[in-house]
């Protein structure tokens, strides 16, 4: 990763299984977002769906900062160190509460770098409204207020969630929020869909 760049960072579950069962499972991964993968950087944007995750994350002197090295002298980042922790623990009360044993996520959690100089390569917009779509995308909401377990409603002023830096938000995607309905609502073109993946 690099520093003052915008990441899509993204997981889901192993060979596709879900990955919360619960309310109170969601609730609980979000907890951890914040005590492992909010002192490391700045989130924009996320949305939990049942069997994967969404992050979009801006990269910080704290994302990138050295924090140990791996048995293969790899450096270990703050933020990949975060990611790990947030998924191994939550992994074990998910493997506690349903009695399972094995891998719950991914072997590796992926991110993308979405963010560029040049503004005909940047589309941190199109990932950013690609997030909070997901859940009528997957056809679980049918409008993005519907999930609760995404970012849109705290952006929205529906909610007073406080994940997500809007100060940030606002000044790298020059977002009115007052737009959001309007932005989120206008559906992905294949060839922006070709530039999330």
């Amino acid at each position: 990763m690099l520093e003052n760049h915008i990441y899509h960072v993204y997981n889901r579950g192993n060979n596709r299984q879900p990955i919360f069962f619960s309310r109170e499972n969601y609730l609980f991964f979000l907890k951890k977002v914040r005590n492992h993968l909010l002192p490391v950087c700045d989130i924009l944007a996320y949305c939990l769906m049942p069997n994967h995750f969404h992050f979009l994350i801006k990269a910080d002197t704290r994302t990138v900062a050295q924090v140990a090295r791996s048995n293969r002298d790899i450096a270990i980042t703050a933020f990949s160190k975060g990611v790990r922790t947030l998924l191994s623990s939550y992994t074990q009360a998910i493997q506690k509460q349903e009695n399972m044993s094995g891998s719950l996520f991914q072997q590796k959690t992926k991110y993308k770098q979405v963010s560029s100089e040049w503004k005909w390569e940047d589309y941190t917009l199109v990932c950013f409204r690609y997030i909070l779509q997901n859940p009528v995308t997957a056809g679980i909401a049918t409008h993005p207020a519907d999930w609760e377990f995404s970012s849109y409603r705290d952006l929205a002023g529906l909610r007073e969630g406080n994940l997500c830096n809007k100060l940030l938000i606002n000044n790298e995607l020059s977002l009115d929020f007052i737009q959001l309905e309007d932005l989120v609502g206008i559906p992905l073109k294949p060839d922006e869909l070709d530039k999330i993946w």
